[in-house]
């Protein structure tokens, strides 16, 4: 879409900008947002499954491993997107990286309140240390299963998957060490990236927006521990969803801002402690941050029981000794880090989840078959498993579900596909030909030349 094409910036929100910042930041502001060209494609590299940054990569500065580049790929036809090896995600909201720094104590629990498609989450478990649980949840199922998938490619073990009202969470009383709340929003941020957002903006709209901002936080305040820390994000500038909330969160509920050090990002606006990602100072679309420690005392929640665990298929994970399986309603069975156990048992009780861990094993007749989420996972055990090296042409029959013949040499039964030596999937060799066990819903659906 070209500017001439798109709607023009509504009125409206011209007006208020002005009330909030100088008419030069303004008039670069908006020169930049109607510069549709300019709309910045990046990505961040899994650290679990690195892979060489390419020739024009440009490093987002406030996040390890972000890079922003030079022209948008065709992603769905590079095998080691499927794999996982990387997050197509907006350079701005990598920005949850500085916060995490900021925090002085690192939590061992996290709630990533509003998680899908997964960019953030994914992020998330980055940063945390093996051992710490990450907990993404999403309340509408299909963007639920949207971030189910990208979270099982990402590999981490330490992750719940949940698809729950912020309410819900609400039972959980101070069990998160912290909440991250990128909460939905008026979306001025995405005027540039997406410009029918324009049509959709309105004043009465963004009012909705600040009251369900609230209520969500609200809702959820509960499960954060006193001292606990609360990621408020959104991808708009709107001063009402964004610091008049901040302030609305520390005098209703009992918290206080903890100022964001940008020094080495002088790019960013930084207004207060809080931040402010505008595209004609930083690479991205528009975003803002605050990072909020909750005062307000809490009560803890016990952790009484554990539920009842099962064996996992022995030699397909690695530190098999270390994890305990769980067996899901379809007899899936989950491989689960056993000192997370206690805390996973008490959230199952309060919200549905989706996915507990890594998927391990799947039931097929009378005999167990490896669950792809462990193809993906940093716990399959590749010494168990034969490997079938893909090219990109074979890869990407493989991930459209297609049919493949393997190398004669390959022992009969379950084997790795893999992709410059990164697993995508398992394969079913039967000698004559191999069973695609790529999940069908998952499969490439468009041609690609």
């Amino acid at each position: 879409m070209t500017l001439s094409q798109s709607p023009p910036l509504p009125q409206p929100f011209v007006h208020r900008l002005h009330t909030q910042w100088a008419a030069e930041e303004v008039s670069a502001l908006c020169r930049a947002i109607n510069r549709l060209d300019e709309a910045t494609v990046s990505l961040r590299v899994n650290p679990l499954k690195p892979v060489a940054p390419k020739a024009g990569w440009r490093p987002v500065a406030w996040c390890d491993g972000g890079y922003c580049l030079t022209a948008r790929p065709d992603f769905t036809a590079d095998p080691l997107f499927h794999a996982g090896c990387y997050y197509v995600q907006e350079a701005a909201s990598m920005a949850v990286a500085v916060a995490y720094e900021a925090m002085e104590t690192k939590p061992a629990l996290l709630l990533d309140l509003c998680a899908a498609p997964g960019g953030k989450s994914t992020l998330w478990r980055s940063l945390m240390p093996s051992g710490a649980l990450l907990v993404a949840n999403e309340p509408v199922h299909n963007r639920a299963m949207i971030l189910r998938e990208n979270v099982q490619k990402w590999g981490h073990p330490d992750v719940l998957v949940t698809a729950s009202l912020p309410e819900n969470f609400g039972a959980l009383y101070g069990l998160f060490d912290a909440v991250a709340a990128d909460v939905p929003c008026s979306g001025e941020g995405m005027f540039r990236k997406d410009p029918d957002a324009r049509s959709l903006w309105s004043e009465e709209n963004a009012a909705r927006c600040v009251q369900r901002q609230r209520e969500i936080v609200r809702q959820a305040w509960q499960c954060l521990r006193e001292g606990g820390y609360l990621v408020y994000s959104t991808c708009t500038f709107n001063p009402a969803e964004n610091e008049e909330n901040v302030r609305w969160i520390c005098r209703e509920l009992g918290a206080e801002v903890i100022r964001l050090d940008t020094n080495r990002f002088p790019s960013i606006l930084n207004q207060d402690g809080m931040l402010h990602f505008l595209p004609h100072r930083t690479v991205g679309e528009g975003f803002f941050l605050a990072l909020i420690r909750k005062t307000a005392s809490q009560n803890t929640l016990r952790l009484r029981r554990t539920e009842k665990t099962t064996a996992v298929p022995h030699g397909w994970i690695k530190e098999e000794k270390d994890f305990v399986g769980i067996r899901q309603t379809d007899g899936t069975i989950c491989g689960l880090r056993t000192a997370l156990l206690p805390h996973s048992t008490a959230i199952r009780a309060a919200v549905r989840t989706i996915a507990t861990g890594v998927e391990v094993a799947q039931p097929k007749g009378h005999k167990l078959q490896p669950a792809h989420a462990l193809a993906l996972s940093t716990l399959l055990n590749k010494d168990n498993f034969p490997k079938a090296e893909l090219t990109r042409e074979e890869s990407l029959r493989y991930l459209s579900r297609q049919s493949l013949t393997l190398s004669p040499s390959l022992p009969r039964g379950f084997v790795v596909a893999t992709y410059e030596n990164h697993p995508i999937g398992f394969l079913n060799n039967l000698g004559t030909r191999a069973n695609n066990l790529y999940p069908t819903e998952w499969r490439i659906r468009k041609t690609i030349i």
